[in-house]
């Protein structure tokens, strides 16, 4: 993988205008010289608490503690690591990326790797044209229409047709400049058994549905045959050097943003629910590639969104497929939940018989999957006999293992004491029996329960100061360049991570926070982002004294300081506490008058 030049990145944030970025995700509004406030696309408010510095490009929550700058930004609202982030922005602005030298090798891999995934575009552009240009195609355009599928649906999600043809997209490649070799390895070719293994199209006479990563390239293809008695009814691209059917979802780079902001995700099980449950304006849902759901997808759903509803197919294998998705989201703390289907119909059918309304219903009416698996699990077992019951008990165990203690936890041993015919007491006993259940449970309830929210950042006081003058010293960077100079950064600041940015700021940065940052130190980014954003709430004070606030904050930890130096020197018996004492003294009188300077500054400025 690519490591991109310093200056790519620079050149990228310099071009993204930041407030128009995050106002895709929330409405924004200014509030004050150098910021601006919305509703926080991280967590669920009704009072705006999430701030934007356009100029620096950082955004801070002050409810949740978001925080970071633009790549963090796209990370987080996108799903993806900051490489990926880079190269969304990158190509949002138009901007080409430079990479670091590279190993020959790694350039080699590189160059493989653009090639497979040109070949791959231009094989979906050329079934999508083939899907409503050709008279071949006329069967599949009326199975689509009889799905309820209309043709703008289709079009944003690249659906296509190939041809019956067994050479059509291997000619066409080949005159594009393309090998046989990148055609197999691509998965669009692929030998006969005879002798001479003679290349020709894996997919013809089917309903083409290109599988895309979340930038929107397409990686593969799933297929629906459309011939009489063809044979697999879906085909789908084998794994290959870019493409791993077990790792994405169907739909994620068109849900993203949709789910993100919703703070739920769908997941159905065909490609052609996905795109019925999006016509039909529910944006947020992704699908399964043809696949039974692995840990990976887990994971996608996960960044996603935190909460995840299963509108599966109720079949059996759609049953599997939710029973696989909590064992693995039990360990993301995922909300998981159960959309019941109507026996028989999946979200295509639901959508054309009853239309959207009643899938409306039918997720609002969606049930915690620990109840779901609770009930379905008692229903499905022999209660009627000890050696029934115990069986049953043996089942449920790992599911209470995902339940800390709480009222959902009480609700379901209530549930299964009744339907075993047990005390409460007991039935709490026998489904937490083992040492080591009883140990996840408590880890469990430690960590808090699946969907839990984001826990607010508790701050001592001591940090509160310090992170106070940090940003005072970024709002007047004049001033702060020159009260950084005269800190000692090891005795004034209680953490590694506060001693980093103040030695970042006083190198130099302090009017430019995030340049020459490491983007990939995302906790530092996220620190200096949230200085930044606090900076921006001031108004710009550069006069030829050094601006209240920050002569407020620096004095408040030069007392901190002494403060601390009186109670060792008393600790250890030590002779010089009166001295210090006197010093305090002082810098107590300075703080004093500096305060009064401060209120009577902030008062003036707000009008008061």
């Amino acid at each position: 993988m690519p490591r991109y030049t310093s200056d790519s990145r620079d050149r990228v944030r310099e071009a993204i205008d930041f407030i128009e970025l995050v106002s895709a995700r929330t409405e924004l509004r200014r509030a004050g010289p150098r910021s601006y406030e919305g509703l926080c696309p991280f967590h669920e408010e009704r009072t705006p608490s999430f701030s934007v510095e356009p100029v620096e490009k950082v955004y801070y929550c002050f409810g949740c503690q978001a925080s970071g700058d633009v790549f963090t930004f796209v990370q987080e609202t996108e799903g993806l690591d900051f490489k990926g982030a880079l190269e969304l922005l990158a190509d949002r602005a138009g901007i080409q990326l430079e990479a670091e030298s590279e190993d020959p090798g790694e350039a080699r891999r590189r160059v493989r790797r653009e090639r497979m995934l040109e070949l791959l575009s231009r094989t979906a552009s050329y079934y999508e044209r083939y899907l409503w240009e050709s008279e071949e195609a006329a069967g599949a355009r009326i199975y689509l229409e009889q799905r309820g599928l209309d043709r703008e649906i289709l079009e944003t999600f690249r659906v296509g047709y190939s041809p019956s043809a067994w050479d059509r997209v291997l000619l066409a490649s080949r005159r594009g400049g393309f090998s046989e070799a990148e055609l197999y390895e691509t998965g669009l070719a692929q030998r006969s058994q005879e002798r001479g293994g003679r290349m020709y199209d894996r997919f013809r006479a089917r309903v083409m549905f290109p599988l895309a990563d979340a930038r929107g390239r397409v990686l593969g293809f799933g297929a629906r045959a459309m011939g009489e008695g063809q044979k697999p009814k879906y085909l789908n691209t084998s794994d290959n050097e870019i493409y791993h059917k077990g790792r994405h979802l169907y739909g994620a780079d068109l849900a993203r943003a949709h789910a993100t902001k919703m703070g739920e995700v769908i997941l159905c099980e065909g490609y052609t629910d996905v795109i019925a449950m999006h016509q039909a304006g529910f944006q947020n849902t992704v699908g399964l590639m043809g696949t039974a759901l692995t840990e990976q997808q887990v994971w996608e759903l996960g960044r996603l969104a935190q909460t995840v509803l299963l509108a599966l197919d109720s079949d059996s294998a759609g049953q599997e497929a939710m029973l696989k998705a909590a064992r693995v989201a039990a360990r993301r703390k995922l909300d998981l939940r159960v959309v019941e289907m109507p026996e028989g119909a999946d979200p295509a059918d639901l959508l054309l018989a009853q239309g959207a309304d009643a899938m409306r219903q039918a997720l609002s009416r969606s049930v915690a999957f620990v109840r779901f698996r609770v009930e379905r699990t008692l229903a499905s077992g022999d209660d009627g006999s000890a050696e029934g019951r115990d069986r049953l008990i043996e089942a449920l165990r790992p599911v209470f293992e995902t339940i800390p203690p709480s009222a959902m936890r009480m609700e379901m041993t209530r549930l299964v004491s009744g339907k075993l015919g047990l005390g409460e007491g007991l039935a709490e006993k026998l489904l937490s029996e083992t040492p080591q259940q009883a140990s996840a449970g408590r880890d469990a309830a430690r960590s808090g329960h699946a969907g839990a929210g984001p826990q607010a950042r508790v701050l001592s006081g001591r940090e509160d100061t310090e992170r106070a003058f940090l940003a005072q010293c970024i709002a007047a960077p004049i001033h702060g360049q020159a009260a950084l100079a005269d800190a000692d950064v090891q005795v004034l600041f209680s953490s590694e991570l506060l001693r980093r940015a103040a030695v970042h700021l006083r190198d130099g940065h302090v009017s430019e926070p995030l340049k020459g940052m490491d983007d990939e130190d995302r906790e530092l980014v996220s620190l200096l982002a949230e200085l930044t954003v606090e900076a921006g709430r001031w108004p710009v004070a550069e006069g030829t004294s050094t601006p209240p606030m920050l002569e407020v904050q620096q004095l408040q930890l030069q007392l901190a300081a002494i403060d601390r130096r009186i109670h060792a020197a008393r600790a250890q018996g030590a002779g010089e506490v009166s001295e210090l004492a006197r010093r305090r003294g002082e810098v107590k009188l300075r703080f004093d008058r500096a305060q009064e300077r401060a209120l009577a500054y902030t008062g003036a400025e707000t009008g008061r």
